[in-house]
């Protein structure tokens, strides 16, 4: 079953630019992605693609000046943003990028333990999460970044919630604690959670992903499966294998060009300015389509 499906997701932002003039600047783009129960769908691409803002638009935690459109459902039910206020926190957990989220006026076992949470279970979590009890005691403001971060894990495991939401869960942590905390929504997705995981180390994400959604330029160019990241890759749009190719064990190979500012995209295919198969062809609209198993958004991918 879909915990979370996403059709034809567009974030805009309401802008201002010189003499007043109000303008929305769109920075995802017709997106579309689906979670099912027992499964991590790994979010993956280069910084400023929209992964983050992705995160936000599905926990209704978007600014007051962004426009959100598409359709959402969660356990097959539409997802309107009264419905995520009364979700979050419970059903559906968030990690998020920074630990700023943590209340610096509650002692950090009070917060990991939460309005349904016990001690047993609180302190259970942090013997998981290598958190001495002495950690109960403290203040946000006293923990280290690395232990903010695994607080962070603790208090959504926690909720036992159905959806995971984890954002850049492992900045700050080890190599080691970060492959084991992400050993544990592997866990959480074998026992049925679906796990929404943005990562920027996508060799950790791969370790423990069902599935890999590629981002580039506010729009998902390709779903492929964690499997097809193996040794030369199986992927199938230009920019899966770019990126994947400048990954430190493939030799840091670049590709020319940057990624495209919202504001000035090209028409068709977001990537086609630094793409080597690019056509007249990629000028045009250019659907997702079904291939060799995942998706992939390029009229030349075979």
């Amino acid at each position: 079953m879909k915990i979370l499906e996403l059709n034809d997701i567009t974030v805009s932002f309401r802008m201002y630019e010189r003499r007043f003039r109000k303008r929305e600047l769109e920075v995802l783009h017709r997106l579309s992605l689906s979670v099912r129960e027992g499964e991590i769908v790994a979010v993956a691409g280069s910084s400023g693609s929209g992964k983050s803002i992705l995160a936000h638009a599905v926990l209704g935690l978007l600014p007051g000046n962004a426009v959100l459109s598409g359709e959402m459902y969660y356990m097959g039910n539409p997802l309107g943003e009264k419905d995520k206020e009364r979700l979050r926190g419970r059903e559906i957990a968030f990690i998020p990028q920074s630990v700023d989220y943590l209340d610096p006026l509650m002692k950090t076992g009070r917060q990991v333990q939460g309005t349904r949470g016990t001690k047993e279970r609180q302190r259970q979590l942090f013997q998981e999460y290598d958190l001495g009890e002495e950690a109960e005691e403290l203040y946000p403001f006293q923990l280290s970044g690395g232990m903010a971060r695994r607080a962070l894990l603790a208090a959504a495991e926690m909720e036992e919630a159905r959806l995971v939401v984890a954002d850049e869960p492992t900045p700050g942590l080890s190599r080691e604690m970060a492959r084991e905390a992400l050993g544990h929504f592997r866990a959480l997705a074998d026992k049925g959670c679906g796990v929404l995981l943005i990562s920027h180390d996508i060799d950790i994400a791969l370790a423990v992903a069902d599935k890999v959604a590629i981002f580039y330029a506010g729009t998902i160019v390709e779903t492929a499966f964690a499997k097809d990241f193996q040794g030369e890759g199986m992927l199938r749009h230009p920019y899966s294998k770019a990126f994947f190719a400048a990954l430190p064990q493939n030799g840091f190979r670049p590709t020319r060009g940057s990624q495209p500012y919202a504001g000035r995209l090209p028409d068709g295919c977001v990537f086609a300015d630094r793409c080597p198969a690019r056509s007249e062809l990629c000028a045009g609209e250019i659907p997702m389509r079904p291939l060799r198993g995942g998706e992939v958004k390029c009229v030349h991918a075979t």
